[in-house]
């Protein structure tokens, strides 16, 4: 089963959590052990899997990634002038692959899955496919 859903970014960099949206996919299937990978087809964001108690720590990680990857640097040759966004969706990557058992996605305690926007406010657009055992 291929879902695609959307979603509308309001900042240039954020961290918005997706999990409610992807167990309910799953509960949903009626798939009991599988497999979920979500997916995001834009060069300038991602799909990260991170702690979800603390909002803290998305502050913390967007923080350091701005740090890492400044907006503007003096080399960038990019003529669109988001190189940034690009290398902060390089290191989150484009998808994560989640293991289903006994009807919903195995996540760590504090665990999250994030739709990570770099080059916001956008409309965007993942995919989700689940795949049963």
């Amino acid at each position: 089963m291929l879902h695609n859903l959307e979603l509308s970014t309001a900042k240039r960099d954020e961290m918005r959590d997706i999990t409610r949206e992807v167990r309910s996919l799953v509960k949903n299937s009626g798939i009991v052990n599988g497999l979920a990978v979500i997916y995001c087809p834009h060069t300038t964001a991602g799909i990260t899997i991170n702690e979800n108690a603390d909002p803290d720590v998305k502050h913390d990680v967007l923080m350091r990634l701005d740090e890492v990857y400044p907006w503007e640097h003096p080399k960038y040759r990019h003529a669109e002038g988001n190189t940034a966004s690009h290398l902060k969706a390089i290191t989150t990557g484009s998808s994560q692959t989640v293991i289903i058992q006994e009807g919903d996605l195995v996540l760590g305690r504090w665990q999250g899955i994030y739709f990570c926007e770099f080059d916001g406010p956008r409309q965007r657009r993942y995919l989700v496919k689940l795949i049963e055992d």
